[in-house]
């Protein structure tokens, strides 16, 4: 098999040769000034039978910062992360982190109850609870033997 594949034994060569190209290619972002408008937050949204649960990393802001809102099964988070100004003689020479305002909204796949939704904030990350509706929580049907 490895007659017909022979770079399968060369996998160190391979990751030298990205290493280069990646430093090769890599940006000069000195001549830049730091980064600001619209990022985009990472979320997961999560299903248990009684609830769906969104979490979104929103790192370095405050609570006070975001806003959560409802509206027809479209859960909308929104936000503006404010860059930290320091000193004006300092020189940058990589700006990797995000600043500036952003939007996130995710459509819910089953109907939720907004008036039990509950948003809590703690160490970056925005937990948003919502209640599935009774409808959306679905029943069991039991399965009689004959």
């Amino acid at each position: 098999m490895r007659s017909l594949m022979p770079w399968m034994g060369a996998p160190s060569l391979k990751r030298e040769v990205d290493r280069l190209f990646e430093r090769f290619l890599e940006p000069d972002w000195s001549g830049f000034p730091t980064a600001t408008g619209e990022w985009v937050p990472s979320l997961d949204l999560s299903e248990t039978k009684e609830a769906l649960t969104v979490k979104v990393e929103i790192p370095g802001m405050d609570s006070k910062d975001v806003q959560v809102t409802l509206q027809e099964n479209v859960l909308t988070v929104k936000g503006e992360k404010r860059e930290e100004k320091e000193s004006k003689d300092e020189r940058y020479h990589r700006v990797e982190r995000n600043y500036g305002a952003f939007a996130r909204s995710v459509r819910l796949p089953v109907a939720v109850d907004g008036s039990k939704v509950e948003a809590k904030f703690k160490n970056g990350v925005l937990t948003v609870m919502l209640p599935k509706t009774p409808g959306a929580r679905g029943t069991t049907v039991p399965v009689k033997a004959e």
